[in-house]
């Protein structure tokens, strides 16, 4: 699939929907629609991953810990912010309902982390991350921080 595709289709949808004098346009599932990235085959296969966009926290340290809780919080409270925008007086160009994507992350170990022989979770580095939908902009992004801290939805 192309990039932006599912957006196109989802504008192609509503301009239908709008002729036909209907308004709800189906909801954006990436169970069903981008099923070659979230249910991968059981054999191994080359994809091409067009431009997506995340929102991301960086951090060092045991993913068992409740630091790395909160981050995991704050990142499911600003990719809730988003969804919900239009119940909160905001619609971003373009939006559409969806699913809220997974949890992603990536990870690594720091230099000290990498020279023992045993796993030190504590030496972990990781970029932990919520993909977004292609419309979801910086302004998006800005307006779902404010929700988030005007709602006290996160302990930072």
């Amino acid at each position: 699939m192309k990039p932006n595709m599912t957006h196109r289709r989802h504008v192609r949808y509503a301009r239908i929907q709008k002729k036909i004098g209907g308004s709800k346009m189906p909801k954006h599932e990436y169970r069903k629609h981008e099923k070659e990235l979230y249910q991968p085959k059981a054999k191994p296969q080359l994809l091409e991953v067009g431009k997506q966009k995340f929102i991301c926290i960086k951090g060092k340290g045991n993913p068992n810990h409740e630091d790395f809780s909160e981050r995991v919080g704050v990142l499911y409270s600003l990719a809730y912010a988003v969804k919900m925008m239009p119940k909160n007086g905001f619609t971003p160009e373009g939006y559409f309902d969806y699913t809220v994507y997974p949890l992603e992350g990536l990870w690594d170990l720091t230099e000290e982390g990498r020279n023992h022989k045993d796993l030190i979770k504590d030496e972990l580095l990781y970029t932990i991350m919520i993909r977004q939908p292609d419309f979801v902009t910086r302004e998006t992004v800005e307006r779902a921080f404010e929700i988030v801290i005007k709602r006290n939805l996160t302990p930072y």
